[in-house]
């Protein structure tokens, strides 16, 4: 069985899943369309946020949702609703997700670190372009001891760690997570 947090569908970000996610970029997306549109008054935020929470929660028959099919379903809305300059300054905010660097050094394989590092750089650059703001990254020490071949954090796993996090931090989307004992 599987349970989804609040029956929430998994949303569909570029070439990753996020399940669990909160509701307040759906406001926040709002909010900046209201602005573009210079309704810095519209009321009814709020309300068409908790509509569309309803819709994903309890309307939305797909386990699997595309954000682009999200976004359209929500101009559509905001179109009956007769709000359609706030629906076309609408663009795709996503909520903030969390990679695995170890899963993306498995994927790259034992020696590769150009590959891994061409790899994250093309998923970070279409992340930005699909709508996240918000990147965070976890498994730093894993990931550095897949990609060198060693089961223990060496001084050249340590090395790579830090090259790792240079690189993702200079994305300006990007945090990292704390690696936990």
């Amino acid at each position: 069985m599987i349970c989804f947090s609040g029956n929430l569908p998994v949303l569909q970000i570029g070439n990753h899943q996020v399940v669990g996610y909160g509701t307040e970029w759906i406001e926040e997306s709002l909010k900046r369309a209201a602005a573009s549109s210079n309704r810095l008054d519209f009321p009814f935020i709020e309300d068409i946020r908790d509509g569309i929470v309803h819709y994903l929660e309890h309307r939305c028959s797909l386990r699997l949702l595309p954000i682009e099919d999200l976004y359209e379903k929500m101009r559509c809305m905001l179109n009956c609703l007769g709000c359609t300059a706030i629906a076309h300054n609408l663009t795709v905010l996503s909520p903030p997700i969390t990679i695995s660097l170890a899963q993306s050094a498995r994927e790259a394989g034992t020696g590769f670190e150009l590959a891994f590092f061409l790899k994250l750089g093309q998923d970070i650059e279409e992340l930005i372009a699909k709508g996240v703001e918000s990147i965070c990254f976890c498994d730093i020490e894993e990931c550095s001891r897949i990609l060198k071949g060693h089961r223990t954090m060496t001084k050249s796993c340590r090395q790579l760690a830090e090259e790792i996090i240079h690189f993702v931090t200079s994305f300006p989307v990007t945090q990292l997570k704390p690696e936990s004992d």
